[in-house]
């Protein structure tokens, strides 16, 4: 059996649509329909449904998803395990980092760069739940994510930083009391990362705990879109700490402090917790545990 056919399998069924799939893996359309074919024959059971496009996966297609996922992701290490046995790492790194990370991005790439210049990086963002279901299928070979909060399964971790909150409001739109409480708090006009985005699951739990609950005005699944719509002056925001560095040099932003700060949130490295581990999330750890964050970023 060829990876190469299943590689086919696997795009088809991630695209779901012969094109898409067949563009994917820079081949035509019938070379790929061709390859589903072969793998079909040799397994003899037919995986694919068609009906003039495709029509989903048959329940032998279904069954065999896993095994193909781990097949082609074992193959992937086997070749880069041979070629970096005695040289430098190369290939792609493929990572997955929740909005509320990403101004950690710039340091741990450059990091892993500097260490292993033959990688290339590819950055997806993604929820904290797409992350760990990317790692479980191979389709990530590291993430960055919350490592409390709905812990991630199945992975091991490497803490980089302890997330907090503040308040970020226009200058001269809403009116933020100094201190602010958790009622007043509640009752400002918010604009907020919708709930399916772990961010605001946290902060929700933290109000639920004192018996409040956020209702925002506004919900997005973007930062940027989220200061977008406080810079209008009619809205506020709440958004991790380690955003204050790209607020820096816009003058209409005020940020604002929270009310009873806590413990924090920690945000971190995960890889698959599998073995034995690719060479990718082996340095990707690696880097991780070296890594040291500029002071924006609390440590504790």
């Amino acid at each position: 059996m060829q990876t190469r056919l299943v590689e086919y399998f696997l795009a088809l069924e991630r695209e779901g649509h012969f094109a898409r799939a067949a563009a994917h893996c820079n081949v035509s359309q019938p070379t790929l329909s061709a390859g589903i074919a072969t793998l079909e024959a040799q397994l003899g059971k037919r995986l694919i449904r068609r009906d003039r496009k495709y029509g989903g996966l048959t329940a032998e297609g279904d069954a065999i998803l896993p095994w193909a996922r781990q097949l082609v992701a074992a193959a992937e290490a086997l070749g880069q395990a041979a070629e970096t046995a005695r040289g430098p790492l190369k290939g792609e790194l493929r990572l997955g980092a929740i909005p509320a990370a990403m101004p950690a991005i710039g340091c741990l790439v450059a990091a892993m760069q500097a260490r292993h210049p033959g990688l290339n990086v590819s950055i997806r963002a993604l929820t904290s739940r797409q992350i760990e279901r990317e790692l479980a299928a191979f389709e990530l070979d590291a993430g960055l994510t919350y490592l409390d909060f709905e812990p991630p399964a199945h992975t091991l971790s490497v803490p980089l930083y302890v997330e907090r909150t503040m308040l970020v409001s226009a200058v001269g739109g809403v009116a933020v009391p100094d201190p602010l409480d958790w009622a007043t708090l509640a009752g400002l006009p918010l604009c907020l990362l919708h709930q399916g985005m772990q961010n605001r699951r946290i902060l929700d739990a933290r109000l639920a705990e004192r018996g409040l609950a956020l209702r925002p005005l506004v919900t997005a699944d973007s930062y940027v879109a989220l200061l977008g719509l406080v810079q209008q002056g009619r809205l506020c925001s709440i958004i991790p700490d380690s955003h204050a560095a790209l607020l820096d040099g816009l003058n209409w932003a005020r940020t604002h402090a929270m009310p009873e700060t806590d413990e924090g949130s920690r945000v971190g490295v995960i890889v698959s917790d599998s073995a034995p581990m690719g060479p990718l999330a082996q340095a990707v750890l690696g880097v991780a545990r070296d890594l040291r964050l500029p002071s924006g970023f609390r440590i504790s």
